[in-house]
């Protein structure tokens, strides 16, 4: 097969001789600079970790006078963090988890922000990005988190929140930064950030990243990502204004779907060997994958237009276009799968093959699906007065298209030593050997499912300055979303293992579509007891219409069983109300925060019978969050919070396996999490900075049988600056080599996080 192959790490040496080869060129583009004035900035930063706005225009306030629980994590934060993924970054603000995914619900990024998934509300630069992948921080330049129910500013589905990432782009000036990062575990990672002026109004930027490595505490668990970030500004400083994007992104990642929980059994005789529900007691080094079989390939293009023009010294309209193609290609190792582990001591029968005590099955999940979306924004943003009341409004109309192809494998075997099923050979669960020979057979399957979704929104909000102390926040935003399902076979057979002309099931087609509109709100009234300081009391609302994930997510239209009903569903309603303070003090220099909620989503989808889901449950989270972001002296600096959720599944259904659930807490939501990350400048050129993580217990599944235990986490980090060009940075990882899982799945497994890992990064400016 094309995609089974040799998984060797590429030399260092030649990933530093790509780093060196750098820069001569960058060198030469110094020296053939034209004579343009340096650009010199007045303003000076209260803090790296703190910061003033969103990046987000909808946003008509600064972060002190929204009435929302907003977190920016600004690039001081990835940097000094070594963060590389999403999931790494997003440990800086405490209250969300990332779900996992197998087969039919995706691997990919799924945040879950207050107990509902944020997959489908991530967005880049504004724009929705909603395709399974997961994402690199090469090129972002902060990420902003949005907590409590959004729909009135990100669309349908932000029901727990939404995530918008800025992305790196060409600015005024002349400045290059390339890194090299070489870290225990094989690790290597080599970034550049070129940035060139090339007119009075004109720059290029360029951010490329090359990194491979070993999961720290996993065996055979390895990755390979390379990225390309281009970005074109023209007009800058001018009051029109155009950027042109264009981004890459691939992985190739050996796919780990960590371990298995300890009761798998729900019949008898079995069921008396069951554990607590817990991830198995094994070696934190178990991986029950097969290296000659698994593998997890990614790929995204996007391209990026933007423009902008100011009218005059109060209004600017802009327009941003993005076209994204995306691929997320895998066959990984379920360990165990529903079928069970094999914690017995005699032995069981697994779909007519017997397996022996002390080993598990190598069950397969695939995916391949593609992924092609458009998506058009254009908003005016200004303000204006009416008498003495000044309004800061933002109002515009978004349009996105978004299709997914997903036509995963068929996975075929005979037993080898009759002891394997579907070709894989079983797992020894105290010590699996992922290199055993697997004799099985891969191909496309001939069946698919095209997912089409389109969706139209507009909105407007307002900031109404009432007087220096009283200020109103108002919003709307009416979507109108379509989505279409229809399954398609590429030869006229249904789906089967044999190949033609043995297969000869007719295939049946299925078709399903869903309509809806709806209409979201947020209203907040702020009082500011002094300048620097506010007390706010806010009330927003979120839709979740059926499939809004286009078939790459966790939430689709079904085209079999009760599913399938899942079309006729008016849109899950959502409603927020908090209740919090935010002060900047310590001269502007630290921004604190303090917040008490409560999220009810009113119309949950629950199974009513065999056949049919309706909207008549209830699910409830309340809580309240704490946060600082900033310098609590001229050398110390801190950033993180603490989240407290008590969520609860308050109505379940008639179902009597429902009826068992009623009261449990969500799948994927700790009750309690903190986060800190902290940096003091210890001499003027060294800088010394730490952090902890703590999760409380979370649970898999609604009926919270299935859970991970609670963790904490500990990180280390030293730079030290040689001069203004020259920097190194160490970075120490789980720092204790705790043995924790950060992502609980709903029936299977619980994933293994990371061992400890030290990496040294080498900054070069020029």
């Amino acid at each position: 097969m094309a995609h089974i192959r040799s998984r060797k790490h590429p030399n260092p040496s030649h990933l530093l001789a790509l780093f060196a080869a750098t820069l001569p060129a960058a060198a030469m583009a110094q020296e053939s600079e034209t004579s343009l004035p340096p650009l010199t900035v007045t303003a000076e930063a209260e803090s790296p970790y703190k910061v003033e706005r969103a990046a987000s225009s909808k946003f008509t306030a600064p972060l002190v006078d929204t009435p929302k629980t907003v977190t920016v994590i600004p690039q001081e934060i990835i940097k000094q963090t070594n963060a590389a993924s999403l999931q790494e970054a997003l440990r800086a603000t405490p209250g969300i988890t990332f779900g996992m995914g197998e087969g039919g619900t995706p691997e990919g990024d799924n945040p879950i922000i207050r107990g509902f998934s944020a997959q489908a509300n991530t967005f880049i630069d504004g724009l929705r990005d909603p395709s399974s992948q997961s994402r690199n921080m090469f090129a972002v330049e902060q990420i902003d988190v949005v907590k409590g129910a959004d729909s009135a500013f990100s669309g349908g589905g932000a029901v727990g929140g939404s995530i918008n990432l800025t992305s790196k782009s060409a600015k005024l000036g002349n400045f290059n930064e390339a890194s090299l990062g070489v870290g225990t575990d094989n690790f290597v990672r080599t970034t550049a950030d070129f940035n060139r002026q090339i007119s009075e109004t004109s720059a290029l930027r360029i951010n490329l990243l090359k990194e491979t490595g070993d999961v720290p505490g996993r065996d055979h668990v390895d990755f390979d990502h390379m990225g390309v970030n281009l970005s074109a500004a023209f007009g800058l400083g001018t009051p029109t204004r155009a950027t042109v994007g264009f981004y890459h992104y691939e992985t190739d990642d050996m796919p780990d779907y960590g371990v298995p929980y300890s009761n798998p059994y729900t019949t008898a005789p079995n069921t008396q060997y069951n554990g607590d529900g817990s991830p198995l007691k094994v070696k934190r080094s178990n991986f029950y994958g097969l290296t000659g079989r698994d593998f997890r390939k990614t790929e995204v293009d996007s391209g990026t237009l933007k423009l902008e023009h100011d009218i005059n010294d109060k209004w600017t309209i802009r327009n941003s276009t993005r076209f994204t193609k995306s691929l997320n290609n895998y066959i990984a190792t379920n360990p165990g799968d529903s079928s069970g582990v094999n914690i017995t001591p005699g032995n069981i029968t697994v779909s007519g093959t017997t397996i022996p005590a002390g080993y598990l099955n190598r069950s397969s999940k695939n995916r391949y699906s593609e992924g092609e979306g458009f998506v058009n924004a254009t908003e005016l943003a200004g303000e204006f007065m009416t008498g003495p009341v000044k309004h800061n409004v933002s109002t515009g109309f978004e349009f996105s298209h978004q299709e997914t192809d997903s036509r995963g494998y068929l996975i075929t075997g005979a037993n080898i030593n009759g002891v394997q099923i579907a070709g894989a050979p079983l797992a020894s669960i105290d010590d699996p050997d992922p290199t055993q020979a697997w004799l099985g057979t891969i191909r496309r399957s001939n069946v698919g499912t095209l997912y089409k979704t389109t969706s139209h929104g507009a909105y407007i909000f307002d900031t109404l300055t009432l007087s220096k102390q009283w200020l109103v926040n108002l919003g709307v935003r009416r979507d109108s979303f379509s989505t279409n399902v229809g399954t398609y076979s590429t030869n006229g057979y249904a789906a089967n293992t044999a190949a033609l002309p043995n297969n000869t099931n007719p295939f049946v087609p299925v078709s399903v579509k869903s309509d809806a509109s709806f209409t979201s709100y947020q209203a907040g009234l702020i009082f500011k007891p002094l300048e620097n300081g506010s007390v706010y009391l806010n009330y927003a609302t979120a839709a979740n219409p059926s499939g809004m994930t286009t078939g790459d997510g966790t939430d689709n239209l079904g085209t079999s069983g009760a599913t399938l009903s899942y079309a006729d569903l008016e849109p899950e309603k959502v409603r927020n109300i908090e209740l919090g303070t935010k002060w900047n003090v310590l001269n502007n220099k630290l921004a604190l925060s303090a917040a008490i909620f409560k999220l009810d989503k009113t119309n949950a989808k629950v199974q009513v019978d065999a056949s049919t889901y309706a909207t008549v449950g209830r699910q409830e989270t309340e809580g309240f969050e704490l946060g600082f972001a900033g310098a609590l002296t001229d050398k110390w600096q801190v950033f993180g919070g603490y989240t407290h959720l008590d969520s609860k599944l308050a109505e379940v259904g008639p179902l009597a396996a429902n009826q068992a659930n009623k009261g449990n807490q969500f799948p994927n939501t700790p009750k309690d999490s903190f986060s800190l990350w902290s940096s003091y400048k210890v001499l003027p050129k060294l800088t010394v900075g730490g952090g902890a993580n703590y999760v409380s217990k979370v649970y898999g599944n609604v009926a919270n049988t299935k859970w991970v235990p609670e963790y904490w986490l500990f990180n280390a980090m030293a730079s030290y600056e040689f001069d203004r060009s020259f920097s190194l940075r160490l970075n120490v990882t789980n720092l204790f080599d705790k043995t924790y899982y950060d992502r609980a799945y709903t029936t299977h497994m619980a994933t293994v996080g990371a061992g400890r890992q030290a990496i040294l990064t080498a900054n070069y400016k020029f």
